[in-house]
């Protein structure tokens, strides 16, 4: 089977339009502000929401395991209603939910002074006793309900962005794609550290609020300014007009080299999705995986600040971030290697597509010394933490395309979306114990590996997260070992 451009017929004979690297550069740009949105309260609750409302790590973890537990339950059904609605009508309700969700965050504060009965946030952080409890309470509760709303958004992100991926390019270019916009994550993680806790400390610094209010506002804002342009740039295919020919037959090269039928009319039902081996490989390779990437995204500056002493707004503790998720941004090669791998064998898309997510399954095993020779540096940990996120950002762009290789587009955002809900589980499961178990670590001050107390449960964590990639594969190869896609 050859999996080499097509240029044989006549439609290739003028030359072909880029308007796929347009529309691909959209979704970098809706992901990027994707993440930044959820970054926003990993990188003020410590040092500037914590003392308003006296929050513990376990708090921290029920907002954090409140929103995955949302993104899960959503991404089950966002799929589904992204397929229905269409890529475009599709993606502007999901933005649009999801900016409204942020910017809700920042009325929190004057809801819990209006529950509590006190008139400023002054007198938030004075608060001692049952009052302190009862602030603590109140506001975790409208935190939650505002990251239900971010949650509920975001989880149509990443179908409507896999499904457009499956709609304007060809197979062997999808992960490449897909790790193009999936970098949007690793883009909003490192703008995020330099910006988020400079602009809470600046709007504090004048008075308005607390700070952190406004780096709310201003960063949820970013998703309307994106509404705008995606209403005059996209397109489907058939009816894009910047589209030529030549493009559109190479975007649609699957259909010609494979004798593929593509029926856009039939759509598969979840139902029908859940009884089969492809689907439960896909979601078992996410559920694995996709926490790791999380409890670095949600803990990391509290990681930093619990060992090192670094609090979110001092320029080590951004240039740490900084540099963390700077090296995350050699996915983008993880995600060209199935293509090379696909020019050079000639083999199908699946079979390349396993063999380089092994490759990247196996770097994560680094973790295992991230926090030993952290004792050394803390340079060392951050950089060894950065290789597994590259890791995992390669894997889960090959693992979107897996969705994209062995199912019809018509059932791309369905499957990205039930992909998605194992990743919310995922991410519900570390974050929710992820805090008990640091607090119960400090509290009895448990040791593990030579480390007490906070770091003792951080290693234990690490542990985890080394070895998850390697068990997802696994699981992968043994449910589907070969090429087997799915007809409708």
């Amino acid at each position: 089977m050859n999996y080499d451009t097509p240029n044989t017929s006549q439609g290739m004979q003028q030359k072909m339009t880029n308007f796929r690297w347009i529309v691909c550069a959209m979704l970098f740009f809706a992901t990027t502000v994707n993440y930044l949105d959820r970054q926003v309260l990993s990188l003020t609750w410590k040092d500037f929401i914590a003392p308003e409302f006296h929050w513990t790590n376990t708090d921290y973890g029920n907002i954090a395991a409140a929103f995955a537990v949302m993104y899960a339950i959503a991404n089950f059904f966002s799929g589904r209603i992204i397929d229905w609605l269409g890529t475009k009508r599709g993606y502007l309700w999901a933005i649009g939910i999801w900016s409204a969700g942020a910017c809700l965050h920042a009325a929190c504060g004057w809801a819990t002074e209006q529950v509590v009965g006190v008139e400023d946030a002054a007198q938030l952080v004075g608060a001692v006793g049952d009052v302190a409890a009862t602030v603590s309470m109140v506001s975790v509760y409208f935190f939650l309900a505002a990251r239900v709303v971010l949650a509920a958004g975001e989880s149509g992100n990443f179908p409507a962005a896999v499904k457009v991926t499956a709609e304007y390019f060809p197979k062997k270019d999808r992960a490449f794609a897909t790790s193009i916009f999936n970098a949007g994550a690793t883009v909003g993680a490192l703008i995020a550290p330099l910006s988020i806790p400079t602009l809470a400390r600046y709007f504090k610094n004048i008075g308005v609020g607390n700070g952190w209010e406004m780096a709310f506002v201003l960063i949820g804002a970013l998703g309307f300014v994106w509404m705008g342009f995606w209403l005059f740039v996209y397109q489907p295919l058939k009816e894009n007009r910047h589209v030529n020919d030549a493009e559109r037959e190479y975007i649609l090269q699957d259909a010609r080299v494979e004798g593929e039928a593509q029926n856009e009319k039939h759509k598969m039902s979840i139902g029908q999705c859940l009884k089969l081996r492809q689907t439960w490989a896909i979601l078992s390779g996410k559920f694995l995986t996709d926490g790791v990437w999380w409890f670095f995204l949600f803990w990391t500056p509290a990681y930093i600040s619990d060992v090192y002493g670094y609090t979110s707004d001092t320029p080590m503790a951004q240039m740490l971030i900084f540099v963390l998720y700077a090296i995350t941004m050699l996915s983008l090669y993880g995600g060209k290697l199935p293509t090379i791998l696909i020019n050079r064998t000639g083999k199908n898309p699946y079979a390349c597509r396993m063999r380089a997510m092994l490759i990247f399954a196996l770097f994560p095993l680094l973790g295992l010394m991230a926090q030993p020779l952290g004792r050394y540096s803390c340079w060392i940990t951050i950089v060894l933490i950065g290789i597994i996120g590259a890791a995992h950002q390669s894997w889960s762009a090959n693992l979107f395309s897996v969705g994209s290789d062995l199912f019809p587009k018509s059932a791309v955002a369905t499957i990205t979306g039930i992909n998605g809900m194992a990743g919310g589980l995922s991410s519900f499961l570390i974050n929710f114990l992820s805090g008990r178990l640091i607090d119960h670590c400090d509290a009895a001050q448990s040791v593990f590996l030579g480390f007490e107390g906070k770091e003792a449960a951080y290693m234990i964590l690490f542990c985890y997260c080394s070895v998850a990639y390697l068990a997802g594969w696994l699981v992968m190869k043994g449910l589907v070992p070969k090429y087997k896609p799915v007809e409708c």
